[in-house]
């Protein structure tokens, strides 16, 4: 029997990575903060204002975001600003959203 897959099986440090690039999505609040920031940058009291969660949640979501490197932040004076910079990650979350809308 022949594979015709061209996506070949991935190695166990790749699919790692990706697991853990899905466990970003695993929380409603991270969702909705990334939903926010999908086409423009905000603060960090904007989108707690816009996801109804404090301050510090959304600090605390945006360093793991951070570290993962889904968002990047950008400090003007006291205040940080978000963004999602990578197409990739846009692209991702926006397909996510269409596949369950479409449902």
């Amino acid at each position: 029997m022949t594979n015709n897959n061209p996506f070949p099986v991935l190695d166990e440090h790749t699919a790692a990575h990706v697991a853990e690039l899905f466990r970003s999505f695993s929380d409603t609040s991270r969702v909705r903060i990334l939903s926010a920031i999908v086409e423009r940058e905000l603060n960090v009291g904007t989108l707690a204002a816009l996801v109804g969660v404090t301050e510090s949640a959304v600090s605390h979501h945006m360093r793991g975001l951070r570290q993962m490197r889904l968002v990047a932040a950008r400090r003007e004076g006291k205040e940080v600003f978000y963004r999602i910079e990578d197409p990739h990650i846009i692209t991702l979350f926006q397909q996510g959203v269409a596949h369950i809308q479409d449902k």
